[in-house]
């Protein structure tokens, strides 16, 4: 029979670092929690974390963040701020707050190829499979996070998760009736950033609900809102505002249960990090903050009639834009055990998404015009009306609108398991995992206010129409994202337990249905394939204009393919294996191999649309990759320590660039190799004070030039040397193919060297606590360019082909006062000081296969400015 572990929770972010302890490792869904129990719990040796981390003694690389850690970090901070402590994460927090964003890897991989859940439901977004960090549950009810290092796993929804997994996991409901409030205040308190409000207010609550009925029936009801000011500009603000709940019943006393969750968040922010490209960062932070271009507050000119008025700029600046977001979902998980030896789980979820980003558009009055056509839509990037926008009376100008790419996400996610326990050493389980995303992708217009505001901030709510009634749309895409998984595991534990061996097989079925609206005029450019967008009653008269053709000798089209759908399957089987063998009770060795499949996003599969379906330039490769682990780990209550060598060989290595706007850009890298070592060592050499150290080495090997399409000896690339042509004559015609000198790079925005630590010290009442996290260099691009001078028999030159940002070392403080001997039991104040010396460096940034630095779409956020917090817990 395997044994269960139970955790009574505690009722507050009051630490519960002792009770997360004693707990199993939490996989991804029910099912997988359920069986890498058996693994952990009833083994000889149980594992115990300490000072909040704990790496459980299973076949996959595993680290877990427990409360003790999460409690202990600024309220309302995005959980991947949190993770940051865990070997080979790298995380950079647009600011102080995880209100804005940032950039996420995990061994060198970005969010696109790393799963991350909640609860086992997936949170990455259907359409490019990117993680929104600004979205993430309230720290206040999450039990721990755990993290797989290059691996999922096998019941896991997931369509590229290559590089590791994230899954958050909530508390169970309180059996006692309990109120928790969380107030909390803060400022950014670093040189030059006065005159500005910069200042952050967030509010908690939270109502437990005990037991209602003699079964164990219970529940608990949060709500938060936050709110801060820019963290650089001298304009914009976020605002989140957040609910959850789960009602849990418990059946029995063998850990069945029926839980069903809610959760929605709200989200209004501004763009901003910084106004620089990548080649104007020079490291002096005397300009940090600054004031947007165009200034502020600003109006809007008034038209005149008669005239061709030309755009506005008042509202354009990139710090007015807004990033809205409406996110919520519904949770069902539960576990049967229907005889002894047979369990069934079954987990489902429906998701919903309405969000939108991006900036303003100059909109013509006027009807376009071009090859005989004339009529409204959206043309090369520019929407033509044919009626008065502005109130002038006269169709003759030019006027400043918003409009944000729109996205609607309606998904329902489903993830069954049956285990069977053959006897007390050897277990199976079969599984079954649906996920269907419905994806709409839309971008329609809204006009401003006087003031360079927008009316609304999702223009789709009421959009702009021509005369006709038509909705005018920048993009028009209906996507509907499907899988089918099943899989298979079997975990067996020999020789007195001492190894437990884990196999596994996976066969995953992705279908992706895509229906383009639009006209696509070209394979696209930075932000993918350009579409003109043009309203059905007109669509006839616009192809007749444009006709399409394809050369199938040449491969080269012309004119505008229709409007079209397309369907596609991708699959594939995914074998993984993994052992644990216990040398003694303190020493265990692990190894896994695992083969991991990465679909094309449906964003990527849209860029193909201007090729035949049925011909091969049509096709986009999936990515598949095998990976290897092997790990030597050391265990007792005093001393937890890891050391983890990994190898990962890729074919077709997809990487994603984001141009300002957050459209996304995919490369075919080819064939990568990366590989490294995960290190970490815990240590509670007495009671009161508790060590934490972790390093991570990444090691990222591009194997092939990559082809381009131009190497002009002029170009910034070509004068440092980094692409070169081949000539070749066959049948009598000569041609020349370009290629990146990519072979032996590293990939753009992977570390090499992430080394870190936390240190923790109880006295009394008393909590003090110090971390520290030291991240390498990182290139703008996967040519590693940098920005050097050349001298090649040109007139010597600066020449920008890419960037290397510098490494840099964050220090942050947490110290805790409990209120009890004041008579205020379950209360605490807690403050928060994150980059206490205010290191100046480069946070995330955009870049891509061959990114110039003086490119308008290399833009670098500033790393977090110095920040402190004063929080106030009260518990009842």
């Amino acid at each position: 029979m395997k044994l269960t572990s139970l955790l009574s929770t505690a009722t507050s972010t009051i630490a519960v670092g002792a009770a997360f302890l004693a707990v199993p490792a939490f996989a991804q869904s029910t099912g997988s929690a359920d069986f890498d129990n058996t693994i952990i719990v009833t083994g000889t040796h149980i594992g115990e974390g300490i000072a909040g981390v704990r790496t459980p003694d299973s076949p996959k690389a595993k680290v877990e963040i427990g409360q003790e850690i999460i409690g202990a970090q600024r309220a309302g901070q995005s959980v991947n701020e949190i993770i940051n402590l865990v070997p080979g994460v790298s995380f950079t927090n647009n600011d102080p707050w995880g209100s804005s964003g940032g950039s996420f890897t995990i061994r060198g991989f970005d969010s696109s190829r790393i799963s991350q859940t909640f609860d086992g439901i997936p949170l990455n977004d259907s359409g490019n499979y990117a993680v929104y960090s600004n979205q993430q549950v309230d720290g206040e009810i999450i039990e721990r996070v755990n993290v797989n290092l290059g691996s999922t796993d096998v019941d896991s929804p997931t369509a590229a998760a290559v590089g590791g997994t994230v899954n958050i996991n909530t508390k169970v409901p309180d059996e006692q009736f309990g109120v928790m409030t969380s107030t909390s205040y803060g400022d950014v308190v670093a040189d030059g950033s006065g005159g500005s409000d910069r200042s952050y207010q967030r509010m908690f609550a939270k109502v437990e609900t005990g037991n209602l009925t003699s079964s164990g029936l219970r529940a608990y009801f949060t709500g938060s809102y936050a709110r801060n000011g820019a963290a650089f500009a001298n304009y914009g603000k976020v605002e989140k505002k957040q609910f959850n709940t789960k009602i849990y019943q418990p059946i029995g006393d063998n850990g069945d249960f029926v839980s069903i969750a809610g959760h929605y968040n709200e989200n209004r922010n501004n763009f901003g990090g910084s106004p620089l490209r990548a080649s104007a960062f020079t490291g002096d932070k005397s300009a940090r903050f600054y004031d947007i271009d165009g200034g502020y507050p600003c109006t809007v000119a008034a038209a005149t009639p008669g005239v061709a008025d030309a755009t506005n700029s008042c509202g354009t600046s990139f710090e007015r834009r807004y990033n809205p977001s409406n996110t919520g979902n519904v949770r069902l998980a539960s576990l049967f055990h229907l005889t002894d030896k047979l369990t069934l789980s079954v987990d489902a979820a429906y998701q919903y998404t309405k969000a939108n980003g991006g900036g303003t558009t100059g909109a013509y009055e006027r009807e376009y015009t071009a090859n005989g056509f004339t009529g409204t839509g959206n043309y090369g990037g520019s929407f033509y009306f044919g009626r008065d926008l502005n109130g002038d009376g006269d169709l003759l100008d030019r006027v400043t609108l918003l409009q944000p790419s729109q996205t609607k996400t309606n998904r329902y996610v489903a993830i069954t398991n049956l285990a069977y326990e053959i006897n007390d050493t050897n277990r199976v389980r079969l599984s079954y995992s649906f996920d269907r995303a419905h994806h709409r992708q839309t971008g329609a217009a809204g006009f401003l206010k006087a003031n360079g505001e927008p009316f609304d901030v999702f223009p789709i709510n009421d959009p702009l129409t021509d005369d006709a009634g038509n909705v005018l749309q920048k993009r028009d895409r209906n996507s509907y994202a499907t899988l089918h998984k099943v899989a298979a595991e079997y975990l067996g534990r020999f020789f007195d337990e001492a190894l437990t061996v884990q196999l596994g097989v996976a066969a995953p079925f992705f279908k992706r249905d895509l229906n383009q609206n639009c006209f696509t005029t070209s394979t696209g450019g930075s932000s993918g394939a350009f579409v003109n967008c043009v309203p059905a009653d007109q669509a006839a008269a616009y192809a007749a204009a444009n006709p399409y053709l394809y050369n199938a000798t040449t491969g080269k089209a012309t004119g505008a393919a229709l409007p079209q759908s397309r369907k596609l399957n991708y699959d594939k089987i995914l074998p993984n294996v993994g052992a644990t063998f216990r040398i003694t009770p303190e020493v265990s060795i692990a190894g896994s191999y695992s083969k991991n499949l990465s679909v094309p996003s449906t964003d990527t599969l849209y860029n193909s649309f201007y090729f035949p379906a049925n011909d091969p330039s049509s096709y986009r490769t999936p990515e598949t990759s095998d990976s290897f682990d092997l790990s030597l780990r050391y265990s007792t209550p005093v001393v937890q320590a890891a050391l983890t060598g990994w190898y990962s060989s890729y074919n077709n290595r997809l990487v994603t660039a984001y141009d300002i706007d957050g459209n996304a850009t995919d490369t075919n890298l080819g064939k990568v190799k990366k590989y490294g070592i995960d290190a970490s060592v815990s240590v509670r050499p007495i009671q009161p004070l508790s060590l934490y150290a972790f390093g991570s080495w990444i090691k990222s090997e591009i194997q092939d030039d990559v082809v381009t399409s131009s190497c002009a000896p002029a170009s910034d690339i070509a004068r440092a040397g980094l692409c070169y042509g081949v000539t070749n004559t066959v049948n009598g015609v000569t041609s020349t193919v370009n290629y990146l000198r990519t072979a032996g790079k590293r990939e753009r925005a992977a570390p090499e060297w992430l080394f870190g630590g936390r240190a923790q010290l109880d006295l009394g009442d008393f909590q003090f606590g110090a971390q520290a996290k030291y991240t390498g260099s990182r290139f703008l691009n996967d040519i590693n360019g940098e920005i050097q001078t050349v001298n090649d028999g040109r007139t010597p030159a600066t020449v920008f082909p890419g960037a290397k940002f510098k490494s840099y070392t964050v220090v942050d403080l947490n110290l805790r006062y409990k209120l009890e001997s004041l008579g205020l039991a379950k209360s605490e104040i807690q403050l928060n000081v994150t980059n206490l010396f205010d290191k100046y460096y480069v946070g995330s940034f955009s870049g891509g296969l061959d990114t110039l630095s003086s490119s308008t779409n290399a833009f670098v956020n500033f790393g977090s400015p110095r920040a402190i917090s004063a929080t106030l817990i009260m518990g009842f």
